[in-house]
């Protein structure tokens, strides 16, 4: 048996970790050695027998965290070089030519737990939640920009954007800045343009939401666009213009999109310039309201509703109120819609399953007294992989219907 220090896990976390989840709760957690919080351990069943390497955090729920199950691997700067090497390389298979612009570490789903890492052309916007990475993040900071160098693709830029909740309950303070290696030439490169799907974006990764930019519905767009040409489009939380602009520029007749946040619409109005798009503007409204408004009217001028909002819910405990939501903002939609319309729908709370989602979209359905043609049941593009055994990374869900 190694030296790392040990845990012993509950029966019903050692068959989990055995399936592939990527954590065991602290109520999970039976003995054990004294491991210092941030610390690599190994987690062994009942009978002494291995079943994960991970990091120990006795100040999170989440007690520990999975880094890998072959007892083999030593935890050291090798191991990471060669983990990075192979998310990097996952990549830039699977992205092909979009690999300028994806995201590169997808926290469990890669066995990187709680780090997010997004490339944005020669801009690495990174979000960290785990203890254990944070007090390994300078060496991982530098595994990365070493590893595109290698690959002829040199990182100019890394923003730090670990805030929020998540780093609260790891006994984190927030981190956000630019970051500074020795040894490394890096700048404080705020904006950055990308392309997607043959879109040109300004990306800023110091005030933009989340990392930046939502690239899991890269893929999602593309599909939304083959469905517009010719039709009046409303995309409703465009944040950044994503699907109003692929619609526009597939063809649609028009496209409004709207979002609550004023910043928002404003990088709307500049992409579309950028994109030379005159078939599409912006406006700055609350969702439920513009549409409970045109409800009002009397009127239908759309023959197309994207809605893509932020998650209801961040939590169990709020799931049903969510799924209520998610059927009222659907309803609102349906019924605004003519019959043979086009309906858009996402959710990307990973606590809103598939199945949850479906359910609420299809009362909405009952309620507005229509049927639901479905045309495709996607989710997030293949730099964002679901990882089995790990539930919540099959978070994204995004539905084509027709109104019939």
């Amino acid at each position: 048996m190694r030296d790392e220090p040990r845990i012993c896990v509950s029966r019903r976390a050692a068959d989990e970790l055995k399936a592939g989840f990527p954590w065991v709760y602290d109520s999970e957690v039976l003995s054990g050695d004294s491991v210092e919080d941030g610390a690599v351990c190994i987690a062994v069943s009942e009978k002494g027998r291995y079943l994960a390497t991970g990091f120990w955090n006795s100040s999170s729920k989440l007690r520990f965290r999975v880094l890998s199950t072959n007892a083999n691997d030593q935890i050291d700067a090798e191991f990471w070089k060669r983990k990075i090497r192979w998310a990097i390389e996952y990549r830039m298979r699977v992205m092909g030519e979009d690999f300028r612009c994806c995201r590169i570490l997808f926290g469990d789903a890669d066995s990187f737990p709680g780090i997010t890492v997004d490339r944005y052309e020669d801009v690495l916007s990174v979000e960290i939640s785990c203890l254990g990475m944070e007090l390994r993040k300078e060496l991982l900071f530098a595994q990365l920009l070493d590893a595109f160098t290698e690959i002829g693709q040199p990182i100019s830029a890394i923003r730090e954007r670990s805030e929020g909740k998540l780093r609260a309950l790891e006994g984190m303070q927030d981190a956000v800045g630019f970051v500074h290696l020795p040894g490394y030439a890096l700048t404080e490169k705020e904006t950055v343009l990308i392309t997607e799907n043959s879109l040109t974006y300004r990306v800023d990764v110091v005030n933009g939401q989340k990392t930046g930019y939502f690239l899991d519905q890269k893929y999602n767009r593309a599909a939304a666009a083959r469905l517009a040409p010719g039709l009046r489009v409303l995309d409703c939380c465009t944040h950044t213009g994503g699907f109003a602009l692929n619609c526009a520029a597939a063809g649609a007749k028009s496209v409004l999109g709207i979002d609550i946040s004023g910043t928002a619409v404003a990088q709307c109005r500049e992409n579309a310039k950028l994109n030379k798009l005159e078939n599409v503007c912006f406006e700055e409204h609350d969702v439920f309201r513009f549409l409970q408004d045109m409800l009002a009217s009397g009127e239908k001028p759309w023959d197309m509703i994207i809605l893509d909002p932020p998650a209801f819910t961040k939590s169990r405990s709020t799931v049903r109120n969510a799924g209520k939501g998610y059927e009222e903002l659907n309803l609102l939609a349906m019924r605004l819609l003519p019959r043979g319309g086009y309906l858009v729908t996402c959710s990307c709370s990973r606590f809103m399953t598939p199945d949850l989602f479906l359910k609420a979209v299809s009362d909405a359905a009952y309620k507005a007294g229509v049927s639901l043609r479905l045309i495709e049941k996607r989710g997030a593009s293949p730099d964002h992989p679901v990882r089995i055994g790990a539930p919540d990374t099959e978070y994204l869900k995004c539905l084509l219907f027709q109104v019939v």
